[in-house]
């Protein structure tokens, strides 16, 4: 399907530089162009591949004054980023639904299936679990006992939501995602370690995106809880009994230790760890492998904080430079001590 300058631009409300008429049917990163595709300008390290890309449409904001000529179309807008994501977006929607219950999936008797659910070869519904309309089970995906999964909800290859947990509407599930396994909870005896059992689920709410191999805990009582629009990376832990807040967002290798609250709106870098039992306030951004035990700063929220423990960004960034200094420092300081000793010596005499 090809569209014109003039349309990409009616639709995101942008304003076009040069030949309207210009056709695109794919996208492309601006350093790697060819003619059809449609590429976007957000960051200015960028710049020089927009005076050489052979992209036929590209995306600027609409302060980019360019210093060369430019072969491209432009279509100025507010914010390429977003502007490219809404593109992305309707680009997506436009690819046909998987519809239908492939034979070599499993439904349990007692599961109830929406309409237009697609539920893929060796896909599994448990008993008593409901698939809402829409949603779609790829391979070896897995939907426990009494389990429920929304409308429109994606779950593709080997993600499992376990028994009795709750998925809402419009979420995506990656490959190899788990909701619901075992929180880590062990009491030590004379003999060891007695498992405690984990009697809760968990909950996520709509519009939850949640990466590739991430796992995301039942709790011991009640519920551990994905706030509406969350967006967590791959490979991140959240411990049972957790409350994440609404559009919090999380990267790759971040982990939340058991009962902690994470605000609403937080940015988590990669490596990031919370410490159990504590809560963040809302927008609290924190650094990559960051560490945060806990603080009156944190709780506030609206903050951005980095280091171990976790502290005001500004303040890490005069640590961390002292800190290369810190071996001539040392030295100087061993130095001064040799002066004045000997010079305790001398008045001595």
């Amino acid at each position: 399907m090809e569209i014109t300058a003039q349309q990409i631009a009616a639709y995101i409300n942008g304003v076009v530089e040069g030949n309207p008429d210009a056709k695109v049917n794919n996208f492309a990163k601006i350093e790697e162009g060819f003619e059809g595709a449609l590429s976007f300008l957000a960051n200015p390290q960028y710049e020089h591949y927009i005076y050489e890309t052979k992209s036929s449409v590209v995306l600027v904001s609409k302060d980019f004054k360019p210093t060369k000529s430019v072969a491209a179309t432009l279509i100025r807008v507010d914010n390429p980023y977003e502007s490219i994501a809404v593109l992305l977006k309707l680009y997506e929607s436009m690819k046909p639904k998987h519809v239908g219950i492939d034979p070599l999936a499993y439904v349990a008797p007692t599961a109830k299936i929406g309409k237009d659910v697609f539920l893929a070869p060796f896909a599994a519904v448990g008993d008593y679990a409901e698939i809402a309309d829409g949603a779609q089970l790829h391979p070896h995906a897995t939907v426990g006992a009494r389990a429920k999964v929304g409308e429109n909800t994606i779950m593709y290859s080997n993600s499992v939501v376990y028994h009795d947990c709750k998925v809402g509407n419009n979420c995506i599930l990656h490959a190899g995602c788990v909701i619901g396994a075992d929180g880590f909870g062990f009491a030590p005896t004379a003999n060891g370690y007695e498992k405690i059992p984990q009697i809760g689920i968990v909950t996520i709410e709509d519009d939850v995106e949640i990466g590739a191999n991430t796992c995301i805990d039942r709790s011991t009582m009640g519920t551990t809880i994905i706030h509406r629009g969350v967006k967590l990376d791959n490979l991140v832990q959240i411990a049972h009994n957790v409350e994440v807040g609404a559009n919090t967002v999380m990267s790759a290798q971040a982990g939340v230790a058991g009962s902690a609250k994470i605000g609403e709106w937080c940015m988590l870098g990669g490596q990031v760890g919370v410490a159990g039992h504590i809560v963040v306030g809302d927008r609290v951004n924190a650094g990559a492998q960051s560490g945060i035990p806990g603080g009156r700063l944190i709780k506030q929220g609206n903050c951005t904080v980095m280091g171990y423990p976790a502290i005001e960004h500004a303040n890490f960034a005069r640590s961390a430079a002292a800190l290369k200094n810190l071996p001539e420092l040392v030295k100087e300081v061993n130095e001064l001590r040799k002066e004045i000793e000997q010079l305790k010596q001398c008045k001595s005499k």
